[in-house]
C-alpha cells in the first residue's frame, strides 16, 4: 500500500485552491436544490459524475455495473463503481474480471425487485480485500406486488400477517403459497447478490421491524423474515433514529450532546440486537443503549461496524435503513471518512478530495432528497459532517491494533507524547456548536486551513515526519466525560488528570495560549495533533465553510446563547469575510 499523505500535507491540502473551493461549493448548491435522477441527468451531473470516477480511479482499479438511464434504480448512479483492487497491488491477477462483472450486472438486475424502491445490495468501499455494501431494507408484499404486476389489494398477499399454525381456506393456501413462492424468488436472488460479493455481516439501523404505512406493511427485513431465508448471515439490529430526528438536531442550534431519541413511540419495536462475539469485545454497555444522547450512540455504533470490518475473516458488511437514502449515506460516508483518515482506503486523496467524493457519491449519486430536508429541518446531512469532530480519536482508528503491535517506541517518548495532546478548552459556553468550533482561513470563497498554531507546529519544526510517525505508532485511549459531553478528551487518559491540573501545569512549564487556538501548548515543545485528527478536522472545516457559504445554518427560534449567530460569525471570519480575531 502506497504511503498516505503526512499530516504536514494534509494541513498544506486543507488551503483549498480556487478551482477545489469552486467544485465543493458548486456540488453543495446543485446538491441542496436537485434530488439526483439517473433519467434526468444535466451536464453539471455529469461533470459530477466524472468527477467520481476519477477520485476512485486514483487508488483502484474498477469495473462498472451499469445503471445508464436508471432502469436498475432510479436514484443509484448511472456508472456504479464496483472496485476490484488497489492499483497498488501489481501481483492481483484480472483474467476472468469481464465475467465478474457480467455476472455481478445479471444479479443486480435479478435482484432489484427483493428490497424497497429496487435499491439493491450495492459495494461502495474496499478495505482489506472486502466490500462494505450499501441498500435498502426488503420489500414488503404490497410493494413486491406492485412492481411486480399484482393488483396488491386485491390478491390476499398476506405473508407477512400469517402464523404457520393459522389454519387457511384451501383458497387462502393457494394465495399463500403464490405468496411464498415469489418472496423465494426475488429474496432468493438478494441473498445469492450477497453472497456473490462475500457479504456476511447485515446491520439494520430501522427502529421498526417493519414499515407501516396506512396499515399496510410496506416494507420488511431480513430479521423479521418467516422463512428464515437470512439465517445463514449474522444480522445485527442496531436501531438509530430517522431523519425526522434531526428537525430536533436542528432545532437545539445544530447541539447532539444531551439530544437523546424516545424509544416509547408506539412505532418503535426493534430492539438492539447484536451477536455475543461483537458487543463483549468493545468495552461497551449496550444495555444502556436507550439512554445514549445522539452523540454516543452515534459514536458507538461507528465503533461496532469498525469492529465488523476489521475481523479476520473474508466477510463483507451490509448497512442499510429503510430506503437507504439518510441513516444508510450517514454510517457510509463515516465509515469512509474513518478509514481515510488512517490512510486504510483512498489514500492518494486529499482533504478536499476526499470530502467531494464522500458528499457526491455516498449522498448525492445516491439520492438524498437533500432539498426535500433542509425544508423539513431535517438537517442529517450536516450532522454527519459536523460530526467528524467526535471521532478524531485514536479510539475509532481501525488500523490501531497493527499500530500497537509495530510499536516499538520507549516509555519516556509515550510521557512526551501525553504532554504534548493536553487540551486546555474554554468551558464557558459548553452547550452550543459553536464553543467548540475553531475556524481560521487565509483564502477567501470557502477555503479554510487548520488554525495557525498548528501551522507554526510543522513550519518551525524539522523533524515533523519522524514525530508524525511516532505518534501514529503509539497507543492512544479516550476517556469518556459524561458529565461534560462537549469536552470529549481526545489525547490519552491522562489528559483528563492533567487539565483538571492544569493551572499548576501552566506555572511549572511556562505554558502560553495562542491568539487562535484553542490549545494549551508549552512554551518550549508545541503540540502535535494525530494524523488522523489533523485529516478529519481538515475536512469538517472544508465542508463548514463551504455549507455557510451555500446553504447556511438557520435557526427555527432565536437562540438565547446566540450558537448560531456565534458559528456563522466564525464560518465568516473562516472564509475571509471577516477579521481572523481570536476564536476559542
Amino acid at each position: 500500500m502506497a504511503a498516505p499523505p503526512s499530516v504536514a500535507d494534509s494541513i498544506s491540502a486543507a488551503r483549498l485552491p480556487g478551482k477545489k473551493s469552486e467544485e465543493i461549493m458548486d456540488l453543495i448548491d446543485l446538491f441542496s436544490k436537485t434530488q439526483y435522477r439517473a433519467k434526468e441527468v444535466t451536464t453539471r451531473m455529469k461533470r459530477i459524475e466524472k468527477h467520481c470516477l476519477e477520485l476512485f480511479g486514483r487508488d483502484y482499479k474498477y469495473s462498472i455495473i451499469h445503471n445508464s438511464n436508471g432502469e436498475v434504480c432510479g436514484h443509484y448512479p448511472r456508472q456504479i463503481v464496483f472496485l476490484e483492487f488497489e492499483r497498488t497491488d501489481v501481483e492481483r491477477d484480472r483474467s476472468g474480471t469481464k465475467a465478474q462483472i457480467n455476472k455481478l450486472q445479471d444479479l443486480v438486475n435479478r435482484s432489484k425487485l427483493a428490497r424497497c424502491r429496487g435499491r439493491f445490495v450495492c459495494p461502495v468501499i474496499l478495505y482489506n480485500g472486502k466490500h462494505v455494501c450499501r441498500s435498502s431494507t426488503l420489500a414488503g408484499w404490497g410493494e413486491l406486488y406492485g412492481r411486480t404486476g399484482y393488483n396488491y389489494i386485491f390478491s390476499g398477499g398476506s405473508d407477512d400477517k400469517l402464523t404457520e399454525n393459522e389454519e387457511l381456506p384451501e383458497e387462502d393456501n393457494d394465495v399463500r403459497n403464490r405468496d411464498s413462492q415469489l418472496f423465494d424468488k426475488v429474496r432468493g436472488h438478494d441473498i445469492k447478490l450477497l453472497r456473490y460479493l462475500s457479504v456476511h455481516y447485515i446491520c439494520d439501523l430501522m427502529v421498526e421491524n417493519k414499515k407501516v404505512k396506512f396499515g399496510l406493511n410496506v416494507t420488511s427485513s431480513e430479521k423479521v423474515d418467516k422463512a428464515q431465508r437470512y439465517a445463514d448471515f449474522t444480522l445485527l439490529s442496531v436501531p438509530y433514529p430517522g431523519c425526522e430526528f434531526f428537525k430536533e438536531y436542528k432545532d437545539r442550534d445544530y447541539t447532539a450532546e444531551g439530544l437523546i431519541f424516545n424509544w416509547n413511540q408506539d412505532y418503535v419495536d426493534a430492539p438492539l440486537t447484536i451477536p455475543l462475539c461483537f458487543s463483549q469485545n468493545l468495552n461497551i454497555d449496550w444495555t444502556q443503549y436507550q439512554s445514549w444522547d445522539l452523540v454516543e450512540q452515534t459514536q458507538n455504533y461507528l465503533k461496532l461496524l469498525l469492529h465488523i470490518i476489521n475481523r479476520n475473516d473474508d466477510s463483507g458488511l451490509l448497512v442499510h435503513c429503510i430506503s437507504g437514502w439518510d441513516r444508510t449515506p450517514l454510517f457510509v460516508s463515516l465509515l469512509r471518512l474513518s478509514l481515510w483518515a488512517d490512510g486504510a482506503v483512498h489514500v492518494s486523496l486529499e482533504p478536499a478530495e476526499m470530502l467531494y467524493l464522500t458528499i457526491a457519491y455516498d449522498w448525492f449519486l445516491f439520492g438524498h432528497m437533500l432539498p426535500d430536508r433542509l425544508s423539513k429541518g431535517e438537517e442529517i446531512f450536516f450532522f454527519c459532517f459536523n460530526f467528524l469532530k467526535h471521532i478524531v480519536s485514536e479510539k475509532f482508528s481501525a488500523v490501531k491494533k497493527q499500530r500497537r503491535k509495530n510499536s516499538h517506541q520507549k516509555e519516556t517518548d509515550f510521557a512526551v507524547e501525553e504532554f504534548c495532546q493536553l487540551k486546555v478548552r474554554d468551558r464557558g459556553s459548553e452547550t452550543s456548536l459553536s464553543s467548540e468550533f475553531s475556524l481560521i482561513s487565509e483564502e477567501v470563497g470557502g477555503a479554510s486551513i487548520l488554525p495557525n498554531d498548528s501551522l507554526e507546529v510543522f513550519a518551525n519544526q524539522p523533524q515533523a515526519s519522524s514525530w508524525r510517525k511516532s505518534i501514529t505508532s503509539s497507543p492512544q485511549m479516550v476517556v469518556w466525560n459524561k458529565t461534560n459531553p462537549l469536552d470529549e478528551q481526545l489525547a490519552h487518559p491522562l489528559s483528563e488528570a492533567r487539565s483538571s491540573s492544569s493551572s499548576s501545569c501552566q506555572s511549572e512549564q511556562d505554558v502560553i495560549r495562542t491568539g487562535s487556538s484553542p490549545l494549551a501548548v508549552p512554551s518550549r515543545r508545541r503540540p502535535f495533533p494525530s494524523e488522523r485528527q489533523v485529516r478529519l478536522e481538515a475536512v469538517r472545516e472544508i465542508f463548514l465553510a463551504a455549507y455557510s457559504s451555500t446553504i447556511g445554518l438557520k435557526s427555527s427560534a432565536p437562540s438565547p446563547t446566540g450558537a448560531i449567530s456565534g458559528l456563522l460569525e466564525q464560518i465568516a471570519r473562516g472564509v475571509g469575510l471577516r477579521g481572523t480575531n481570536a476564536i476559542v
